[in-house]
């Protein structure tokens, strides 16, 4: 018994030992770094005193600690940012629906604003701003070196006010200015409208109106035609989507998911992942969807793309996405302010992330460059004459007043996807899988 004992008191004094030899070199460690970061700190001060008592200018004190704030979240990635009061207030005002501007979704790259895309109805819109472009100058004055939050402050002006952006794009040899009119941006979230019988969801973004307008837009199209089984598919186009808030992605891609899994996001640590999943119910009823994406769809457009595209559930059309697969999330700070911190990457049900990578059509169907208005009617005169444009020409006696009607009928019809195909060829490839699809009838 007291050998025993005796061993057993051995073994906790090796215990002890043994963990002070394990404990003792990472405390040293941590010590020596929480000491560095003082250090640098120290550092921070010094300098802050320096530009204060010694600039050429007097410096406002507080505009310096932001500015150092910013710099220290834009260190990050493009997403993460400072927002004082007066920003933290526009991002909410935007999250409604409705803000001033000029209408296009920015983001950083080289040093340039680079457009993620132009919204829909907005005055960039109408100025052919296209995704992709960079903005080079505003005004006459360089961007270039210049913070994301300091370039959008020089595009924001009064409402009804004129700005001047230099534009470079890929194809063109040289920057060109757009003149572009400040106006109140409305956004509709989503525009719903029928083309034969297809139903369009066109999302323009992804805010506290997305799912309800998407709801009550399909809902009023669907009994137009009559009912659901009218429908041969449903197009739900996210081009030049830029995204928005991540609980209307989960609603959306769930409104025409019956189980599984939508979105996954992995954060730092393990236990912050969070993992959703659909529950019973597809707006759809089961009917085929297209959905189409370009490079100016990014973030929550993503999402929807990737679940819907992964459960099999959609066929994706178009060009390859933004590739913005973060997320991020806003925490208020004393003062009203707030700052913007990606906290986590999202994954597709799959378990690919599409960071930097996007996600690739099904099909990829690239949209043609308009043409130059002299090109179009250049185009139109060499239109080919047929017997009926023919002065005099005979009529054909063959055929019931009924008959001609119904070809005349098909005839605007098939008239009318040629000039869909002018104006969206992207979206007439969609229909034109959708009449296909519905052809071949339903599988089992």
């Amino acid at each position: 018994m007291k050998k025993f004992v005796a061993a057993a008191l051995g073994g906790t004094l090796a215990g002890v030992l043994a963990a002070t030899q394990i404990a003792g070199p990472l405390l040293a460690q941590e010590s020596a770094r929480t000491s560095n970061v003082y250090e640098q700190l120290d550092l921070f001060g010094d300098i802050f005193e320096r530009i204060r008592a010694q600039y050429v200018e007097e410096v406002d004190e507080g505009d310096l600690i932001e500015a150092a704030i910013n710099g220290m979240l834009t260190s990050l990635d493009p997403h993460s940012s400072y927002l004082s009061p007066d920003d933290a207030e526009d991002m909410r005002v935007q999250t409604r629906g409705e803000f001033g501007g000029l209408g296009i979704e920015v983001t950083q790259e080289d040093g340039f604003v680079k457009v993620v895309s132009p919204i829909d109805g907005t005055p960039a819109d109408a100025a052919g701003i296209e995704a992709g472009d960079f903005i080079t100058h505003v005004d006459g004055e360089s961007v270039l070196g210049l913070t994301l939050d300091q370039a959008v402050e020089m595009m924001r002006g009064p409402v009804g006010s004129e700005i001047v952006i230099t534009v470079g794009r890929e194809g063109e040899p040289d920057p060109f200015d757009v003149s572009i009119i400040r106006d109140t941006i409305k956004l509709t979230a989503v525009r719903t409208r029928t083309q034969g019988d297809t139903v369009i969801l066109r999302v323009t973004t992804f805010n506290d109106q997305t799912m309800p307008n998407l709801e009550a837009g399909l809902k009023k199209q669907v009994e137009e035609l009559g009912g659901m089984e009218n429908v041969n598919g449903i197009v739900l186009d996210l081009r030049n989507n830029p995204g928005g808030l991540l609980t209307q992605a989960i609603r959306v891609s769930d409104a025409f998911l019956e189980k599984g899994e939508i979105v996954s996001t992995r954060g730092r640590n393990p236990e912050d992942g969070d993992r959703f999943n659909a529950t019973v119910g597809d707006l759809a009823d089961g009917k085929p969807i297209v959905v189409l994406i370009n490079g100016g769809s990014a973030s929550a457009s993503e999402i929807v793309a990737g679940a819907l595209q992964d459960h099999r559930r959609a066929i994706v059309v178009g060009t390859k996405s933004f590739g913005k697969g973060s997320v991020q999330t806003v925490m208020p700070l004393r003062g009203s302010a707030a700052m913007r911190l990606t906290t986590a990457r999202y994954y597709t049900p799959s378990g690919r992330s599409i960071q930097a990578l996007g996600v690739s059509p099904d099909i990829v169907v690239e949209q043609p460059r308009r043409q130059p208005a002299e090109e179009e009617e250049q185009e139109e005169q060499r239109r080919v004459r047929t017997e009926a444009d023919l002065r005099g020409s005979l009529n054909n006696d063959s055929l019931s007043e009924d008959e001609i009607r119904q070809i005349e009928e098909d005839r605007a019809k098939a008239e009318a996807a040629a000039q869909l195909r002018e104006d969206d060829y992207q979206l007439a490839y969609a229909i034109d899988i959708l009449k296909g699809l519905s052809a071949l009838g339903p599988t089992e």
